[in-house]
């Protein structure tokens, strides 16, 4: 999978042009990004492209030295699951968010 990388963004475009996969992370607050939206192609849909997408995001974060929090519910369930990634967490941040969005 072409991953291409523009500020705030990953995404993948099809042979026409189209997004098919994407996530957007924009600054919330200085040094720190939210992921808050992910999005997989029906056609793509169990096939592990998600979380290889925000494996994808996660480099790209640590590349760019951020910390992150979570909006996406596909993204606080990941980050859940994937507690090696817990030290990009911005704790206080994060608990400044919705319920439903903790980590």
């Amino acid at each position: 999978m072409n991953f291409i990388h523009e500020n705030h963004k990953v995404y993948v475009k099809n042979d026409e042009g189209s997004i098919i996969v994407n996530a957007t992370f924009p600054f919330i607050e200085p040094g720190v990004v939210n992921i808050n939206h992910t999005y997989v192609d029906p056609s793509l849909r169990g096939q592990g492209v998600a979380s290889t997408l925000m494996h994808e995001v996660i480099k790209h974060i640590e590349s760019q030295k951020l910390k992150l929090v979570a909006t996406c519910p596909y993204a606080v369930v990941w980050l859940k699951k994937h507690q090696e990634f817990a030290h990009l967490i911005d704790e206080n941040v994060q608990l400044k968010l919705a319920p439903e969005c903790q980590i």
